[in-house]
């Protein structure tokens, strides 16, 4: 017998790295090998590169080049964000504002702040996962220093109305960060529109390599943060190291080729989690999570009522999908995402984030809906 096909669906998790991002970076392992610091021939060559790369993404984000800083990735970028800034900031108040689905690169970095004396301000959700504006606008108070909040979920796809927290957050006079990490390349990002202060986002997730990411920090509006890491002075000093030429040169590669196909791709995309959420929702105690609000063209999150998500994930070992963060899967905890909005902890164990990519196809939509269907409908009449 023959076996079954095995179906990845956990782009948002990680995607693939496009062959032509691979062609771009190869020749910098082998033939433009110097170090980007160097002060000949080979680093002035990478050195170049990288500044491309540079002038890539800014373009492309519509930001100067000078604001972007280069990481290991989003993490990292978090970290030397959200360190750098409050402690730079810390005489003007010690109050950060975020809400609680979160990311955990946000939140556990959040809680290490905390320790340090700054006090974090955890803004609800509703069942769909938004925020309520009021509340935002309620908790910025003169001591706020910074409020931190995702332009879109991971787990759910909820795209949050960056435009209207933006007005919120600098008529209170205070600065504004985003992890925009899930929205690069699946929807328009202008950040000069945005204005936010401080963005991260990362090139694993837009078919670049992992390994690399960027912070961005908008000097115009006079955002500065203190240095976390010493040695070098590469990246103005905020991160210095022996830079990473090839997961840059891809990088600056991953977010052109995103931007220029976005708008047919993502409309791709969206005609098939459309049908994918029409078939699943034909199934009796499926509910598909904030299904009624601006998503991700590519995020389906759908929960099983009466299902033991641990036996249903295991049936369903052809199929690539997640329960919850890709940073957190490894421990089998409900979902913070999904318990903030209200979800109960054995419904929250009982739901699949479904994310669809560039080789997604229809075929693999309709093997995917039969096998969930014919899993689940086993799974209740064996508990009947």
């Amino acid at each position: 017998m023959a076996a079954k096909r095995k179906i990845y669906l956990d782009y948002n998790a990680t995607t693939p790295v496009d062959v032509r991002v691979v062609d771009t970076m190869l020749p910098y392992f082998t033939e433009k090998f110097g170090n980007a610091s160097s002060d000949h021939v080979f680093g002035w060559d990478t050195g170049e590169a990288v500044e491309n790369a540079r002038e890539q993404i800014a373009g492309l984000l519509n930001c100067k080049p000078s604001g972007i800083t280069f990481t290991s990735g989003a993490t990292e970028a978090a970290n030397l964000a959200l360190f750098g800034f409050c402690e730079r900031n810390q005489s003007k108040g010690n109050q950060i504002i975020t809400c609680k689905n979160e990311h955990k690169a946000i939140l556990d970095t959040m809680n290490a702040l905390e320790k340090k004396g700054f006090e974090v301000t955890y803004l609800n959700v509703d069942i769909e996962g938004n925020i309520d504006l009021k509340e935002l606008e309620q908790a910025v108070t003169s001591r706020t220093i910074l409020v931190c909040l995702m332009m879109a979920n991971n787990e759910t796809g909820l795209i949050h109305p960056m435009n209207d927290i933006e007005k919120i957050v600098h008529s209170k006079k205070a600065k504004l960060m985003s992890d925009i990490t899930q929205a690069v390349g699946k929807i328009p990002i202008d950040l000069k529109k945005l204005n936010l202060d401080l963005a991260i986002f990362s090139s694993h997730k837009i078919y670049g390599p992992k390994g690399v990411g960027a912070l961005y920090i908008n000097k115009k509006n006079k955002v500065d943060i203190n240095p976390h890491f010493f040695g070098g002075g590469q990246e103005k000093g905020m991160r210095p190291g022996t830079m990473n030429v090839p997961g840059i040169v891809g990088f600056g590669k991953a977010v052109e080729i995103a931007f220029s196909e976005m708008e047919g791709e993502s409309a791709r995309i969206l005609k098939l989690k459309n049908k994918l959420e029409n078939d699943l929702k034909n199934i009796e105690g499926a509910i598909i999570n904030s299904e009624a609000c601006d998503r991700l063209p590519n995020t389906t999150n759908i929960s099983f009522e009466n299902i033991d998500g641990n036996s249903l994930l295991r049936k369903l070992n052809n199929l690539a999908i997640s329960r919850g963060s890709a940073c957190t899967s490894n421990t089998i905890q409900a979902s913070h995402v999904l318990k903030a909005m209200g979800l109960s902890d054995e419904l929250a164990l009982s739901s699949f984030r479904i994310s669809l990519g560039r080789d997604t196809s229809i075929e693999d939509i309709e093997i995917a809906v039969k096998e969930i269907n014919k899993t689940v409908n086993q799974l209740k009449r064996a508990m009947v």
